[in-house]
């Protein structure tokens, strides 16, 4: 089987099953996508608060590919085993005024630049409170069946801005194949993010990513499956969590909640500033359902892995 390299000038702001493909292979190939960071390139190491509010929004999210695979067909499977990250040892995070969970609580552009070592496990956030890196594609994905150019912000039953963070190294992602050839591109690289990427964005970093790819015909899957290489329920919980909920008639509402208290709760004891607070929310903490059943109120929790704090 052959490995292929597709560099990041090789990159599209949406899905398009029209889009010329920039390299064909067959089952079993492996490739290596350089990817651009989310902001598509608009924010670098140097960048401050102001940067965000002149984003371009055009240009974000920029996912390399297309990739044609010899014999995708329409209810057939691409298996993506995601085989190895290099990491560029710099990322962003940022409240961009009107995108996230709490949008209407946080209206001003905030950001903060990360810079760790290419080998690290940890990234500093302020004193005393670093945040365990775990590499993952936040955008992964193929075309979509419809013609036309399609945002590739929404996620999609045929994969794109997933934002799933056990997309790391050793699983195998399964995408339904809605085009001819599947036209397979992912980007949107994350160094860390918790679950629920509250405030809209996780540890935006550009990487180099591997992959290889089989083909399961006729899986006909309704949406994206994955497989992972082992446990996935213990993150960071070697010191324990602090969790706070929302109980509510509405998850979104009950998210929320969650999300609140836990702000409230880093503001006072880490003496951290809403906006850093959301921030750590975003990267290093978890949003579940931890009830969906007893109506008319469902529980959500936001787990906080009390490891972050040294």
């Amino acid at each position: 089987m052959a490995s292929y390299t597709i560099h990041d000038h090789h990159h599209h702001f949406g899905w398009d099953n029209g889009l010329d493909p920039t390299q064909e292979i067959i089952p079993g190939d492996t490739v290596s996508f350089a990817t651009i960071d989310a902001s598509g390139g608009q924010l670098n190491k140097s960048s401050i608060t102001k940067d965000v509010s002149n984003l371009d929004f055009a240009k974000v999210n920029p996912v390399t590919g297309p990739v044609y695979i010899t014999g995708a067909e329409p209810g057939d499977a691409l298996a993506v085993t995601i085989q190895e990250f290099t990491p560029s040892g710099w990322g962003w995070t940022a409240n961009i005024p009107g995108f996230g969970l709490l949008a209407e609580d946080f209206g001003d552009p905030y950001l903060n630049i990360w810079t760790f070592d290419k080998d690290a496990t940890k990234a500093t956030f302020r004193d005393g409170i670093s945040v365990p890196l775990k590499a993952f594609p936040g955008t992964i994905g193929v075309a979509p069946a419809e013609a036309g150019l399609h945002s590739v912000v929404p996620p999609r039953t045929c994969g794109g801005n997933l934002d799933i963070r056990d997309l790391s190294v050793g699983t195998t992602l399964y995408l339904p194949v809605h085009a001819t050839g599947a036209l397979f591109s992912v980007g949107d690289t994350h160094a860390a993010q918790g679950d629920g990427e509250v405030c809209g964005t996780a540890i935006e970093s550009p990487m180099d990513i591997t992959l290889s790819f089989e083909l399961v015909k006729g899986a006909n899957l309704p949406a994206p499956q994955f497989v992972t290489p082992g446990p996935v329920t213990r993150h960071h919980d070697d010191k324990g969590y602090y969790v706070t909920t929302g109980v509510r008639d509405n998850l979104m509402d009950a998210a929320k909640d969650a999300v609140r208290a836990m702000i409230d709760h880093l503001s006072k004891t880490y003496k951290l500033s809403a906006e850093d607070a959301y921030l750590l929310c975003s990267v290093g903490c978890d949003l579940r359902i931890s009830e969906i059943v007893d109506m008319p109120n469902w529980v959500v929790s936001m787990y906080l892995p009390l490891a972050l704090f040294s």
